[in-house]
This record gives C-alpha cells, sequence and structure tokens, in this order.
C-alpha cells in the first residue's frame, strides 16, 4: 500500500475529510455556546393564578442554563415543574432567543389526609392553601378512587340539598360521608359492601324517613346503612335516661326477678302436696300407735 500513490491519496483523503468533520463539529460546539445564541427572553403563555411568581422566576434564572441551542428541555421543565401549585410545563423555543413557557397548574379539590392537597384529576400534591375543601383520607394511593366517589356521590346527594363535606376510606375499605346541609352535619356510614347501592336507597327513603323527622324538629346526626333491610339513625341531643329502680333492683333486673318469682309460684303447690303427704303418714302412724296400745293392755292381763 505504502508504494502505491492511488491508496495513500484515498487514506490522506479520507484523514483530511474527519478531520474537517472534527473541525467543522468543533465550530458548531463553539458558536452554540456564544451568548450571541443565549436566551433573551422568557415568555409566559398564560399567568400563574396559584403558583408565587417571584419563586417561579428564580428558578428560570438559576436553574434554566444554555443557549438556543444547547439547554436540556427535559432538565429544565423537571426544575420548573418542583414549584408548589406547577402540575406540569411545556417549554417551546422560538428563533433566535426566545424561549415560550406554558404552565399548567394544579386545581385544588380537597384536602388530603390533613398534609396534603389532592386535585380534580385525583392526583395528591403539597402546596399552602388557606380557602376551605372538602376532606379526604384514605390509604396511600387512594385519592384517584375517592375523588371519583366524592364526584359520583355528590351527584347522588345533591337532590337532598346536601354537599359532602368529609369522604373517608379506611384501611378495610370501608366508606364514611360526611354530608353538610341546612340542618348541619350528617354522617353516613356505609360500610365495604356495596356503598354506592345503599346511598341510592338511603336517599330514595329519605323523604319519609330522616326528612320527615326533620321536618317535625328531630335533627338526625348519624345514621348508619350497613344493615340489609334498613338503617339505623341516632340523634345528636338524644340523651339516654338512666334506668328506674325498682325495690333496691334496676329496671334491667326486673325480668329476671318476674321469672324467679314465677318459678317460686311453680313450685309452690308441689310443696303443699309433699306437706299434705307428710300429715297423711304422720296420721296414720297415730292411728297405729292407738290400735296397738289396746293389744298390749290385754295381753299383760291375760298374763
Amino acid at each position: 500500500m505504502w508504494d502505491d500513490p492511488r491508496q495513500l491519496n484515498a487514506v490522506a483523503g479520507a484523514f483530511a475529510l474527519v478531520a474537517a468533520g472534527l473541525l467543522a463539529w468543533g465550530a458548531v460546539a463553539w458558536a452554540a455556546r456564544q451568548p450571541a445564541f443565549a436566551f433573551r427572553e422568557v415568555v409566559m403563555s398564560s399567568p400563574l393564578q396559584r403558583a408565587n411568581v417571584a419563586q417561579f422566576e428564580a428558578v428560570i434564572r438559576d436553574e434554566l442554563s444554555g443557549t438556543f441551542f444547547t439547554m436540556n428541555l427535559d432538565r429544565a421543565r423537571a426544575a420548573l415543574a418542583r414549584v408548589p401549585w406547577v402540575r406540569s410545563v411545556a417549554l417551546r423555543r422560538q428563533w433566535p432567543r426566545r424561549l415560550e413557557v406554558t404552565v399548567e397548574e394544579h386545581e385544588p379539590l380537597a384536602r388530603w389526609n390533613e398534609n396534603a392537597l389532592v386535585n380534580i384529576q385525583g392526583e395528591v400534591f403539597t402546596a399552602d392553601h388557606e380557602g376551605g375543601l372538602p376532606a379526604f383520607s384514605g390509604p396511600d394511593g387512594a385519592a384517584p378512587d375517592v375523588t371519583r366517589r366524592f364526584r359520583e356521590w355528590s351527584g347522588v346527594l345533591a337532590p337532598l340539598a346536601l354537599v359532602v363535606h368529609e369522604l373517608r376510606l379506611t384501611a378495610r375499605g370501608s366508606w364514611h360521608v360526611t354530608a353538610a346541609g341546612d340542618a348541619g352535619l350528617l354522617d353516613i356510614e356505609l360500610g365495604r359492601e356495596e356503598p354506592a347501592d345503599r346511598l341510592e336507597r338511603f336517599v330514595t327513603t329519605f323523604g319519609r324517613t330522616v326528612g320527615a323527622l326533620e321536618k317535625a324538629g328531630t335533627r338526625i346526626g348519624y345514621v348508619d346503612l350497613r344493615y340489609r333491610n334498613g338503617f339505623a339513625a341516632r340523634v345528636p341531643e338524644f340523651k339516654e335516661r338512666p334506668p328506674k329502680r325498682v325495690a333496691g333492683k334496676s329496671l334491667e333486673q326486673r325480668p329476671a326477678v318476674r321469672l324467679a318469682r314465677h318459678a317460686v309460684d311453680e313450685r309452690v303447690p308441689e310443696q303443699r302436696a309433699a306437706r299434705e303427704a307428710d300429715r297423711e303418714r304422720s296420721g296414720e302412724s297415730r292411728d297405729a300407735a292407738k290400735r296397738a296400745v289396746p293389744a298390749r293392755t290385754r295381753r299383760h292381763a291375760e298374763a
């Protein structure tokens, strides 16, 4: 090969092309990092409603680095998404030095387990919120299911002018609803089995049960729907009276007293019969003794 000029020229040409390509790549990389291509303008497509503008701008200054060609958009999106209330971020580069930022913020639906919030998509996030919201609670990962139940049961209770104030799912899968209405709060125990069907039946019978009692002036504060053919209700102001005491015994003991007396009454005839039998036997013994005395007297006289 070293004696063949054509092969030497081909090898030299190949090295020249590689060197030219490396030089071109280096030149482009150098130019891409030049301040001339740095972003001069960051534009928000819509104003922020809940996220802190100053905090968002600080992240843009400190975390977003690079030029039009070198900025890592995935890393930039992740940094902006860590700002409270930010759900997702979209970035779009506009030639020559403009960056457009589109932010989707969380829309709070309820509080979650007293230390977080849940949005309308059923996603849990952390942020400060001072307004009033329904309260959700449940195991980790249950927020989407609780959110779905909240929407479903809010529609079921709406005809009764009841609003879901609290929705709780226990670790064992039992559901509990606290609804707010004109009469106050109503706790509804649904249990684990067929909670939606139980709530539907309760709404169907509400007018002639709980509703009728409320119209009569008796407010119901708690209902337990975990019964097959009905439900139990509790009045918040109701206080059970202490049992009356009769002859030193409470009312709960009176049935036992009656039973004891009844048993004694049943034993009386038997006792009377036994006493009469004893009297008869004793009478027969006295008669026999009387008959025996004259006989001994006659034998003594004959002797």
